[in-house]
């Protein structure tokens, strides 16, 4: 099987250069393949055998590790003092020496098994490379390009390994198809069946982050900072900046001139997606004040202990402050880490005047309390002067019918 050896040499150099594997990795493989399928043909399982393959000259060496002892009883296994000495001259009662042989054929289902193992052994090489070469790369972002689209999942290709994004890694509402080149984040090397597959996204905060990161080159000169992204991918997005020298307006920076850094960041993750900009403060109350822009707030009442925040707003302001679906406050409350209950002015107005009378003289409450149910329930506001004032009602009522009644007479005349 002289020829099979140089056809096999010849693969083992266009399997390290189509799968992008040291040379040498491919040989080890090979080798200790043959040294599985020299096992079956010429010994016994349990031997220490080692074999060596020179890829120019498609020779293949056997080497089979014998103990010396003075009486043989397994052969595979021991080697009598004589024959040790014409290997090694010194050798003695206990040593280990290596028999050398040459390896002409192999058995068909030595073969076979050699072919096994080299498979086996080559995609294990292959999955241990791409591990270590796209571990360093984990919390990048890098190029893919999609293969297929399988249901709620992408798959795509990233060179030499193949990547997946779920549902939940998605943009909402963005169209994959195959051929489709894209940048993805790179989340997490995960050790499959099929060999390493790679986890990423594009609707994490680390992808945006990593995307102002490029357009926006203070973020590594240190001028500005990236304090918190809070994102629903595809919707929108919030993100607190500062700035550590004074004078840089961390705002205008991110934005750019014309609006063009963040405009090249809306371009990636598709128009549909709003980015709202925030300064971060170091005052928890302006910092939630800030996170809520658009909408103007009125005050703000913070309770630490509970991380909780009221937030108080112009009645006009209550739906923008809240948002489509609450998107608007969910997001304000990722970004501060406080939980916001947002409320409209007037529903704090009336207990602010009920306090007021409580404190006045005897006759306040009567004009007081007019206004203050008026400012929740105007119909309910006629029934009290009704109430309070009946005996002047009446009056003006006798008086007013008999001015009628002195008008038809007139008329009538």
């Amino acid at each position: 099987m002289e020829m099979d050896f140089k056809q096999l040499a010849l693969a083992i150099q266009a399997i390290a250069e189509e799968k992008n594997l040291p040379e040498e990795a491919v040989q080890e493989v090979v080798e200790q393949a043959l040294a599985a399928a020299y096992r079956r043909d010429y010994g016994d399982r349990e031997q220490e055998v080692r074999v060596t393959m020179n890829l120019h000259s498609a020779e293949v060496d056997a080497f089979v590790s014998k103990e010396v002892v003075e009486t043989v009883e397994n052969a595979d296994f021991e080697i009598s003092v004589a024959d040790a000495k014409k290997i090694k001259k010194d050798a003695a009662v206990g040593d280990t020496v290596e028999l050398h042989e040459k390896v002409t054929t192999f058995g068909r289902v030595a073969a076979q098994t050699a072919k096994q193992v080299i498979l086996q052994r080559l995609r294990e090489a292959e999955r241990e490379i791409v591990l270590a070469e796209y571990e360093d790369k984990i919390g990048t972002v890098i190029n893919a390009m999609v293969s297929r689209v399988e249901g709620m999942i992408v798959r795509l290709e990233l060179g030499k390994a193949q990547g997946i994004m779920p549902k939940s890694e998605q943009i909402q509402g963005e169209r994959y198809y195959p051929s489709q080149r894209l940048k993805v984040f790179l989340k997490d090397v995960e050790r499959g069946q099929r060999g390493p597959q790679l986890v990423v996204s594009r609707g994490n905060t680390e992808f945006m982050e990593w995307l102002f990161r490029a357009e926006v080159p203070e973020l590594e000169a240190g001028a500005v900072e990236i304090k918190n992204i809070s994102r629903e991918a595809g919707v929108r997005s919030k993100i607190a900046v500062a700035s550590s020298v004074q004078g840089v307006d961390p705002v205008g920076t991110f934005v750019g001139g014309h609006g063009t850094r963040v405009n090249a960041v809306v371009g990636e993750v598709g128009e549909q997606e709003k980015i709202d900009i925030i300064v971060w403060d170091e005052n928890p109350e302006q910092y939630i004040m800030n996170a809520l822009s658009p909408t103007k707030v009125s005050k703000v009442v913070i309770e630490k202990d509970t991380k909780r925040a009221k937030v108080i707003v112009p009645e006009d302001q209550l739906s923008i402050a809240i948002g489509r679906g609450g998107q608007n406050v969910r997001l304000a409350s990722k970004l501060t880490g406080y939980e916001l209950d947002i409320e409209a002015e007037n529903g704090t107005a009336p207990e602010a005047k009920t306090e007021e009378v409580a404190v006045t003289s005897t006759p306040a409450p009567a004009p007081a309390s007019a206004p203050a149910p008026a400012a929740k329930t105007p119909e309910a506001a006629p029934e009290k002067p009704k109430q309070q004032q009946q005996p002047h009602k009446l009056k003006k009522k006798e008086q007013l019918e008999s001015s009628l009644l002195e008008a038809i007479e007139e008329h009538g005349e």
